[in-house]
């Protein structure tokens, strides 16, 4: 997957990072609060590894688009370019299992972003557009490379389940 990442890019991803999570610092801090800014950043962290496909498509999309209008931003305010390109990563590879727990993690956020209000719902997109800018970075890929390992072995697991019953808890 060719995508292209600037420093403008990656300075709105981490804006809108800082905007959320400074609301919930100044505020009660109840872990809670974080569920649906959490819930967009594991899909958006999960599309950066999703090639050939929609999501993946819809991160490299996100990430041009955020690139684009960052490098616009920072060159507006300061006068000097933000297009400055950065190298790009990949956290891991999804196995089959976790391909489909992936398809399961997008269908828990399309229903928690149905069920919530209108600023749960901008969070939850904020959290989609930081890290499927973010993922893609070298050192937040080598940092979150848990996070596709987990869903695989999820995936794995169930399909265990599935496969051999109860005997396999």
């Amino acid at each position: 997957m060719n995508v292209a990442v600037n420093l403008g890019g990656i300075a709105v991803a981490l804006a809108i990072l800082w905007l959320n999570f400074r609301k919930w610092w100044k505020g009660k801090r109840e872990p809670k609060d974080l569920i649906p800014y959490a819930a967009g950043s594991a899909l958006g962290s999960l599309s950066t590894i999703c090639i050939g496909g929609a999501l993946g498509w819809g991160a490299s999309g996100v990430a041009g688009l955020l690139s684009g209008l960052g490098d616009k931003g920072v060159s507006t305010v300061t006068g000097t370019s933000g297009a400055s390109p950065m190298p790009t990563g990949r956290m891991g590879v999804l196995t089959s299992e976790g391909a489909v727990m992936t398809c399961l993690i997008l269908v828990g956020v399309i229903a928690l972003h149905r069920a919530s209000g209108k600023l749960d719902q901008r969070r939850i997109i904020g959290g989609f557009i930081t890290f499927a800018v973010l993922g893609f970075l070298p050192g937040v890929a080598a940092l979150l490379q848990w996070w596709p390992e987990s869903i695989n072995w999820a995936g794995a697991e169930v399909r265990d389940v599935l496969t051999r019953g109860g005997d396999a808890l």
